[in-house]
């Protein structure tokens, strides 16, 4: 039901775009389904890759290292995944949702997509080159922390 508002909410607001300006719009689309087409190996190439772990993965593996009882380490090891990985929020989303149904705890799983999109190891060598040491440094710290504490919100309310 919120897909389908969200699409319908998208395809009116491309409605006004093309009577204010069918030039502009066509090129805009253009230019977002040759994005799109550029994407489009990554993503595939990123769902089979996700498709195989699932194949090789009985999920009481996953179960045991991110269910059951609460502990630290599996948090930490989640958040650290996550900080460390680049995987598209489309691509991570659905992730989280299989790790939950092979038995995985909300909270290790939180703290994986929370750091997923908001640390960004890989991504240091460009902030310190574009916003220099000290704001790459506090920004990186500083969601970190505001990660975990969601992923733990997140643990105690659900």
């Amino acid at each position: 039901m919120v897909a389908a508002v969200i699409n319908i909410f998208a395809l009116l607001l491309l409605f006004i775009s093309f009577l204010k300006s069918n030039k502009k719009t066509k090129g805009a689309l253009k230019i977002a389904l040759f994005k799109g087409l550029g994407l489009a190996p990554q993503l595939i190439s990123l769902v089979a890759l996700i498709g195989i772990v699932f194949a090789f993965l009985p999920p009481e593996l996953i179960k045991e290292f991110l269910g059951g009882n609460f502990s630290l380490i599996q948090v930490g090891g989640a958040a650290l995944f996550g900080a460390v990985m680049m995987i598209p929020s489309l691509i991570a989303l659905p992730l989280a949702g299989s790790l939950i149904d092979a038995g995985a705890s909300y909270t290790p799983v939180a703290a994986f997509i929370t750091t997923l999109t908001m640390v960004g190891f890989v991504t240091i060598p460009v902030e310190l080159k574009e916003l220099g040491k000290k704001i790459t440094i506090y920004r990186n710290g500083l969601a970190l922390i505001f990660a975990l504490v969601i992923a733990f919100m997140i643990g105690v309310f659900i």
